[in-house]
């Protein structure tokens, strides 16, 4: 039998073994842990955020993450509780954002700024993953709404329908219905496009 050495800093063993669950040693404090537990819940976390306030997913997620950071020892549950509980909170992140953006105008940043700071990781295989992302969720922005919503948790933040359904304030049946008919509305439209 071997035995497995405990982590060190930098050593993401949780990302390595998917099996292994972080949640319990973040909970404990463990600093490794808890950035494999962003790992695992913040890409599906920030592309559900993307259909709430678009270019703004980033500021929101990041408020979200506070939220998490300061409300953590009060969390308990499993790895599918703590992902729902995130998406609750980044819903109602998104949903305050939104009001506070109605109430002041917004302010345009200078392009031309923006474009001269060149990128950390500009290689073509990012590049191709970033548009098939940004071509999937533009996608999935079509639908209507609740579909939308539904088939984010569901299916790209991966949420069991009954804690899709506690984060949209929705019965479990309700979520399925919406994720089912958004994912048969998405295969039509991919269906008719590609015919």
């Amino acid at each position: 039998m071997t035995s497995r050495r405990p982590p060190h800093p930098g050593d993401d063993r949780w990302a390595a073994h998917p099996g292994d669950d972080p949640l319990p040693a973040a909970l404990a404090g463990d600093e490794t842990a808890f950035r494999s537990l962003y790992r695992l819940v913040h890409p599906g976390l920030l592309r559900y955020l993307r259909l709430l306030v678009g270019t703004d997913a980033d500021d929101v997620a990041s408020e979200t993450w506070l939220q998490v950071c300061r409300d953590l020892p009060s969390f308990s549950g499993d790895l599918a509780g703590f992902r729902g509980w995130c998406a609750t909170v980044g819903r109602h992140r998104a949903l305050d954002h939104l009001r506070r953006t109605r109430r002041r105008p917004e302010t345009v940043a200078a392009e031309e700024r923006l474009a001269s700071l060149a990128g950390v990781a500009d290689t073509a295989a990012a590049a191709s993953d970033a548009l098939a992302t940004e071509r999937a969720l533009a996608l999935i922005a079509t639908l209507p709404r609740d579909q939308a919503e539904a088939v984010l948790l569901r299916v790209v933040v991966g949420l069991d329908a009954a804690t899709a359904g506690r984060v949209l304030g929705k019965r479990a049946g309700a979520v399925r219905t919406a994720c089912y008919r958004g994912l048969r509305k998405l295969a039509e439209t991919l269906d008719h496009d590609h015919a």
